[in-house]
């Protein structure tokens, strides 16, 4: 059954949420080394309860706290998308090293990933 795998929040200002979500969580944050400034959070050890996600720059079409889910095929669960009312909102795409993703909303608006990993990864 597909889960959600990975969260997702905007920023205004990432250097400060990052000290926010790292002081009062104790969050640890690591920039990712690719196009726009992206930052990896670790929420806990391997192992325990709970996810990882990342922090990103809001922009004027961040759509709010996003979560991803882990799909087995992307290209099925995006056609699913549309069957059942929803709509893609940014179309399958490469994530170097770690799989495919795609964003989409449900019939009410509300906007989540989807990721299939890349088993070579």
């Amino acid at each position: 059954m597909p889960r959600v795998v990975h969260f997702e929040i905007p920023s205004d200002d990432p250097e400060r949420a990052t000290r926010f979500y790292g002081d009062l969580f104790g969050w640890q944050f690591q920039k990712w080394e690719g196009g726009q400034p992206y930052w990896l959070v670790s929420t806990g050890a391997q192992g325990e309860p709970g996810i990882d996600g990342g922090l990103l720059q809001r922009t004027p079409h961040s759509p709010g706290v996003v979560n991803t889910v882990d799909v087995p095929d992307l290209d099925a669960y995006v056609a699913r998308v549309e069957q059942g009312g929803g709509r893609v909102v940014a179309p399958k795409m490469a994530v170097p090293g770690v799989g495919w993703l795609a964003y989409a909303q449900d019939p009410d608006g509300n906007t989540f990933g989807m990721m299939q990993a890349d088993p070579a990864a």
